[in-house]
This record gives structure tokens, sequence and C-alpha cells, in this order.
């Protein structure tokens, strides 16, 4: 006999549902959320396990490399498509979404998603608490900005040195407001020491990871957009073709075709946008700032005109 497991994975619990081929639950209950708990029940439960299943979530990828590691085969399937099957239930408990789950992986209508390696998700890691720092110090710098015209202060425009140079320059008499702008000006450089001392990490990981070095060869590829590629692509393996790659990383049109109605729309922007955001800087440097000899610079103005207008830059 066929089984089939859906996990409905919590914090503390993870309801397990099973369900044989014929789609029929013989078997459910709750065990703890640890990879060592779920497989010695999916073991027990479900010794001919074709497929287990599990939605998208904060434990999502730990679980999914432990279960792997204890020989279970489980896919994981986008929260978003699976609350579409889910959702068809009238009532909602982790009972009956371990049932949902457990009969949509019978059926075999969902698209699991790639668990990326631990490696890559942690350089990830690193790469995206870079971008929340950056984030926190442009938040910083308009907020004493902010409290600068509130007391008619007037700062020079200008970042970094010069603006913390004009902020002191502009500080007035009274005791507290000198306190105040202080204090903020520490926060603002502890922020930007983190930011240089993730910048150093992120660099050590391009020079030391052979993927990250072939990416960065390229004409204004630096080492953050050479990582936020490769920790977005993983295993490059699992494209059908190079053009699949765009359609993931949302740099290809919508498009919506009904009938005669047939419209082409803007990027659908869908997947991670940090990538998508360094990539488009990268082509902006390759259009506007590289070498005109650069074949890459000359396919790319050669896109947007007719080919009897393309240039051939010299």
């Amino acid at each position: 006999m066929k089984h089939f497991v859906g996990l409905n994975v919590s914090m503390k619990e993870t309801a397990v549902c099973v369900v044989d081929e014929a789609g029929q639950r013989i078997w459910e209950s709750s065990v703890p959320s640890t990879a060592d708990a779920i497989a010695s029940i999916i073991r027990s439960k479900a010794p001919d396990l074709v497929r287990a299943a599990m939605e998208t979530g904060p434990q999502a990828v730990w679980l999914w490399h432990g279960l792997r590691d204890l020989g279970i085969t489980v896919d994981c399937i986008h929260a978003r498509r699976a609350a579409a099957a889910l959702k068809q239930q009238a009532n909602k408990t982790d009972r009956n979404d371990a049932f949902g789950l457990a009969r949509l992986v019978h059926s075999g209508w969902y698209e699991p998603l790639a668990i990326k390696s631990f490696d890559r998700y942690r350089m990830r890691a690193v790469l995206t608490a870079r971008e929340r720092i950056v984030r926190m110090c442009t938040t910083m710098i308009n907020q004493i900005r902010g409290l600068a015209k509130t007391f008619g202060l007037t700062l020079s425009a200008g970042k970094g040195r010069v603006f913390e140079q004009s902020v002191r320059r502009s500080l007035p008499d009274d005791v507290i407001l000198r306190d105040l702008f202080e204090s903020l000006l520490s926060v603002l450089s502890g922020l930007k020491d983190q930011r240089r001392a993730f910048d150093r990490q992120l660099a050590r990981f391009a020079r030391e990871d052979a993927a990250c070095r072939l990416v960065a060869s390229a004409p204004g590829v630096g080492s953050l957009t050479a990582i936020a590629f490769v920790t977005a692509v993983d295993d490059p393996s699992r494209f059908r073709s190079a053009s699949d790659v765009g359609a993931y990383l949302g740099l290809t049109p919508k498009r919506y075709q009904s009938g005669e109605v047939d419209i082409g729309g803007r990027i659908s922007k869908t997947g991670d946008r940090l990538t998508r955001k360094l990539l488009f800087e990268a082509a902006t440097v390759i259009l506007y700032r590289a070498a005109p000899s650069i074949g890459l610079k000359q396919w790319g103005l050669r896109l947007d005109l007719p080919p009897e207008t393309s240039p051939v830059l010299m």
C-alpha cells in the first residue's frame, strides 16, 4: 500500500496525516516539531511512503534538510498555493490542513519549491542583514534631518562624513537638543560600522566562492550582486534554460490572454526583490559606464532598437 503524508508545521507541534493510495485518511495525530520525531512517526505509520509535503514557513528550511538527512522524501509547497487548495475545507484546523496537504501531495497537483543549501542561506542571511542596516541608516538620516527642520536648523546637502559635520556645525546651544543629536549621530555611526563589517564579510564570501567569482567577472557586477544572484539561483540545473532565470527573478513581462484579448504588461516583479534591484543597477553600469567595446553592452543597446538602426560601437 502506498502512503502519502501531509505535515502542518507549527512552532511546538506538527499535525501529521497519512492517506493511502485512494486518498483516504488512515492515521493522524500531532508530534513535536523536530525532524527526529516526525521522521520516526512517518517510518512507523507510513512505511510505504511515496512522498510527504509541508507548507513554506519559518521552520521549513531546517526541517526540510533535517528530514532529507534522515531519509524522508519531503516536498515544500508555497503557502499561498497550498492555501488555494486548503480553503475549500469548511473549517480551518491544523488537523484539516494536514489532511488537505496529504490529499494535495497524493494528487500531485503542485509544484515543489527548491530549497537551497545551508551555505547559500548563510550567505543570504548576511546579505539581507546588510540591506536592513542600510535601510536603518537611511531612516536615521531622515530622522535627523526632520528634527533639524523642526528646530530651525539648516543642514547642507551631502552624506557620510559631510552630513555628520553639517549636523555638528549646526548644533544649537540647547543642552537637551545637543545631547539628542549627538545620541542620534552615535547610533548612525554604529550602524555604519556594522555595515562596513558586513561588507568585508561579504567580500570574503565572494572571493572564496567559485560561482561568485565567475559572476563577478562580468563588468558592473560586484560582490553584493554576485552573492545575491548566486544565492537566489543556487542550483542552475533546476532551470530548463537561461531565460527561465529571468522569469524566476520577476524580470519578464506579465501576460494576460483570454480569447481575442492578449495583453503584455510590465515585468512581473515576482521573486527576490533585492536580487532584481542589484541586477538592474549592474545593467545600468554596463549600459552607461562600461567601455563601448564590451560585447554585452552592444547587445543591450540593440535590444530596443530596430535591426537597421542598431548602433555599432567602436
